[in-house]
């Protein structure tokens, strides 16, 4: 978990209990089968809910695989779990965890950030309670853990380490310290939580949205990954299109094999400079900023063979257009949509103002452009929109508050 903007306490608040450590100590790090299996058998001994939360290697690695998992139950305890160093098949060492844990609900805060990690091991939820989620329809400013935690428990969270490379072994105690904190507390924090949006009327909501982000598919891939290469709007031909898809493919194969952020191999900067210069010397290359330092200058070959490549290959095609114009642009290119969008969105921001709900948590801005984009005149208005927001994936709370609004805006 990467607890963004965190809140830092202050020894004058008398109202704000710095939380510094787990109030049990920081527990011993699952890593071997032996340790796992009695990890199991601790969780299994506990009832209710799993507080569950998982430190990944962002930004280091080139996986998002888990390198600490962190479950609290009440009952059992906290237990912290290492799913990369016992030497064994990861699924097959977690399943005494995984069989216990995919038993009951579980409590995350972002769970979309960790549920994939985790599924990678085995561990699917059977129920979901987002505390992040429940913030947002809760109508609070600040979502992140350490501000949710201040507001509704009177908790202080030091700023911790979750930007930090959790594939290091052996992780420093202060990191291990601040994993136990992410769940000491994700089970009053869940009450409370639930407690607030019950008193504004809007648990059926929650649950409709934990539902539909516990069993929602995974966003397919864009076909053509290169193209997102920072900077890529620098380059004005075909040629040095070739060279930039290249040269990212070339550093995916070493990242994926080292398992290393592909950043960390060769900057995407890097890539855009050798793409426009396209030298073909290995003086030349190193001359370009970035692929003179002492680590560029060792793979150097490997950049030119790449460069060499791409001068005998085809330019890329044009990558197919599927998605909308800006809509900065609708106003030239379709005036009628535009102005739908302008009415949906004026009808939508107040709708949030009253019901307190972030527009984009009301229904997705791409969902509110497509159905302006598309829009086609029709006798009854609320049922076409009704059949599209279902067919977008909208929730059943979603089409009862919004379609009326959008309803109202298309006519």
């Amino acid at each position: 978990m990467t607890d963004a903007d965190p809140v830092e306490t202050s020894d004058d608040d008398p109202d704000i209990t710095p939380l510094l450590a787990p109030a049990d100590g920081v527990p011993p790090v699952a890593i071997y089968a032996s340790d796992i299996a009695r990890a199991g058998e601790l969780l299994a001994s506990g009832h209710g809910a799993f507080a569950i939360d998982a430190e990944r290697a962002s930004g280091f690695r080139y996986s998002n695989r888990a390198y600490l998992i962190q479950i609290r139950r009440a009952g059992a305890g906290t237990v912290l779990i290492d799913p990369v160093s016992h030497g064994i098949d990861p699924l097959k060492a977690l399943a005494p965890v995984a069989e216990v844990v995919n038993s009951d609900e579980w409590i995350l805060h972002a769970a979309d950030q960790d549920l994939p990690c985790l599924a990678e091991l085995g561990m699917k939820p059977p129920s979901l309670y987002d505390t992040e989620l429940g913030g947002r329809l809760a109508g609070y400013d600040r979502v992140n853990l350490a501000a949710m935690v201040q507001r509704l428990l009177g908790l202080g969270l030091k700023k911790g380490h979750g930007a930090a490379d959790w594939s290091k072994r052996p992780l420093p105690a202060d990191w291990l310290n601040y994993a136990a904190l992410d769940v000491e507390v994700l089970l009053e924090l869940r009450a409370a939580v639930a407690a607030e949006l019950e008193s504004q009327g809007k648990t059926e909501w929650a649950a409709q949205e934990f539902e539909y982000m516990r069993t929602a598919e995974p966003t397919p891939t864009r076909r053509d990954r290169w193209r997102r290469t920072s900077g890529i709007h620098k380059v004005r031909n075909g040629q040095a299109l070739a060279a930039v898809r290249e040269l990212w493919q070339t550093r995916d194969v070493i990242a994926q094999r080292r398992d290393i952020a592909p950043g960390r191999i060769l900057p995407d900067a890097a890539i855009i400079s050798a793409a426009v210069a396209n030298p073909d010397t290995i003086e030349k290359l190193t001359a370009l900023p970035i692929f003179g330092g002492s680590r560029q200058k060792r793979t150097a070959q490997v950049w030119l063979d790449a460069l060499a490549r791409a001068r005998e290959a085809d330019p890329p095609a044009s990558e197919p257009n599927n998605g909308l114009p800006p809509p900065a642009r609708w106003s030239r290119r379709k005036p009628e949509a535009f102005e739908r969008l302008e009415a949906c969105r004026s009808g939508l921001s107040l709708l949030s103002e009253r019901v307190s709900v972030p527009t984009e948590n009301l229904l997705t801005p791409e969902t509110v452009r497509r159905l302006c984009w598309d829009w086609q005149p029709v006798t009854d208005v609320a049922a076409a929109v009704d059949e599209f927001l279902t067919a977008a994936g909208a929730r059943p709370w979603q089409r009862e508050l919004c379609g009326p609004v959008l309803a109202a805006a298309l006519s």
